[in-house]
C-alpha cells in the first residue's frame, strides 16, 4: 500500500514593475509545480506569458480566499505542489493568501518562502530614512475620521512609518498626516517603483502635500509612503501644546517659577524645561 507525499506551497515573490526583477529560483517553480493560485488570472497570465510558462491557474483573492482554500489544501494532501502570487511584489503584505497559508500550516504541510520584491522594503531602502527599526502599517482607512484616528495613535511612533495608498487618496493622505503629525516631519513618497516613471521624492509633509497638489502626475499609480518617527531626543525637549497652554494661564497669576511648578504637576513635564521655555517667551 503506497502513502501519497503531501505536496509544498510555494509563496513567490514576482516583480512589482520591471520583470526583469523576477528570480531565476521563482521562474523555476512557478513553471514546476502543478498549480498556481494567483490573486488574479488575468494580470499574472501577462507574466507567465513573458516567460513562457504554462502553469495552470486558479483564482485566490479576498472574495474567495476563506472559502476556496480548503479546496487548494486538499490538493497539496494529495501531493500536489503549489504557487501562491498575488498582482505584483510578496504575497499576504497588503495581499491576498494568509488565509490558504494558515490553514496549510495548520494541516502541517511545507510552505516554502520564495523571496523576492517588496514595494514597502524597494521604497525604504532608498527613501534616506532610517531603516534599523521600522513599522509597515499597509493602507490607511479610506474615510477621513477613521484615518486621523489611526493617525493620531502613531503620533508618537519613533519608528519610520511605512503605509502604501492608492493613487487617489496620496495626496488626502498627506495632508492628513501633516496636520496630525505636523507640517514639519520628514516623508517620502515612493511612486511607481522599479517602472518607467518611477520616483522617489523626499520632503517634509507639508512642502510634500503641496508638490503633489501641484502635479497631478504624482497621483497615480502605484505609491508607497514612508514617514519619519518622532525624534525621541527633540520631542523630550519640547514643551507641548497643552503645557504651554496651562503654563501660560498660570504665569498669568503667579511668579514663573510657581507657575512652571504647578504645570509640571498637572501635565508631567519637566519643570526645569517648563520654566526656561516661560524665559524665553518674555
Amino acid at each position: 500500500m503506497s502513502t501519497t507525499v503531501a505536496g509544498t506551497l510555494y509563496v513567490v515573490a514576482t516583480p512589482i514593475g520591471n520583470l526583469q526583477d523576477i528570480s531565476t529560483r521563482a521562474l523555476q517553480v512557478l513553471g514546476q509545480v502543478n498549480l498556481i493560485a494567483a490573486e488574479d488570472t488575468r494580470h499574472s497570465a501577462r507574466l507567465l506569458e513573458h516567460f513562457a510558462i504554462q502553469t495552470p491557474m486558479v483564482p485566490c483573492h479576498d472574495h474567495n480566499e476563506r472559502n476556496g482554500s480548503a479546496a487548494l489544501v486538499q490538493r497539496l494532501r494529495d501531493g500536489e505542489n503549489l504557487a501562491l502570487i498575488s498582482d505584483a511584489g510578496t504575497p499576504l503584505i497588503s495581499d491576498p493568501g494568509f488565509h490558504l497559508v494558515r490553514l496549510a500550516r495548520a494541516e502541517g504541510l511545507q510552505v516554502v518562502p520564495v523571496p523576492g520584491a517588496c514595494a514597502a522594503i524597494a521604497a525604504l531602502s532608498a527613501a534616506g530614512l532610517p531603516s534599523d527599526r521600522f513599522i509597515f502599517e499597509g493602507f490607511l482607512p479610506a474615510k477621513s475620521g477613521p484615518r486621523n484616528a489611526r493617525l493620531q495613535e502613531l503620533v508618537s511612533e519613533s519608528r519610520t512609518l511605512i503605509f502604501y495608498e492608492a493613487p487617489h487618496r496620496v495626496l488626502e493622505s498627506v495632508l492628513a498626516m501633516a496636520e496630525v503629525f505636523g507640517a514639519g516631519r520628514k516623508a517620502v513618497l515612493a511612486r511607481e517603483l522599479t517602472k518607467t516613471f518611477e520616483t522617489i521624492k523626499d520632503a517634509e509633509l507639508g512642502e510634500l502635500a503641496g508638490w503633489i497638489a501641484a502635479d497631478s502626475n504624482q497621483q497615480r499609480g502605484e505609491c508607497v509612503l514612508l514617514v519619519a518617527g518622532v525624534d525621541a531626543k527633540a520631542e523630550k525637549d519640547t514643551v507641548d501644546a497643552e503645557s504651554q497652554r496651562v503654563l501660560l494661564m498660570l504665569a498669568a497669576e503667579l511668579p514663573l517659577k510657581k507657575a512652571a511648578a504647578l504645570t509640571a504637576q498637572i501635565t508631567g513635564a519637566r519643570k526645569n524645561l517648563l520654566y526656561q521655555w516661560g524665559l524665553e517667551q518674555r
